[in-house]
């Protein structure tokens, strides 16, 4: 999912300058910014649900320690270190779905300043 973001961000940003420059009709601006709009509604829906899947790691991984602190079973650590393993990639992942999102919103809000002037 990363690089299908990296690549759509390219193409957006490539697009935008191309567009700010005057090399695409108002009809041509109107169609990409509602494909434009289809691409950010798919992200949005994998950013919420890797939030969620953050969210659970992270509120298991919280009971886990706290089962340490009140318990002390020792087998406890090995359940907390996997589960670190695994939050720390879904923790970054959810960044970059995140901050490349807001950049798509940026790049659709450019075409409609765009079709304005």
């Amino acid at each position: 999912m990363e690089k299908r973001l990296l690549d759509y961000m390219a193409y957006l940003k490539g697009i935008s300058e191309k567009a700010a420059e005057g090399a695409l009709t108002e009809d041509e601006i109107v169609i990409l910014r509602k494909q434009a709009l289809v691409q950010i509604g798919f992200f949005q829906h994998e950013r919420l649900v890797h939030l969620i899947v953050t969210m659970t790691f992270a509120l298991m991984t919280v009971m886990t320690l706290i089962g340490i602190c009140i318990t002390g079973y020792m087998p406890l650590v090995a359940l907390m270190v996997l589960l670190l393993v695994l939050l720390v990639p879904y923790i970054r992942h959810y960044y970059i779905l995140e901050n490349g999102t807001q950049t798509l919103y940026r790049y659709y809000d450019s075409l409609e300043e765009i079709k304005w002037k």
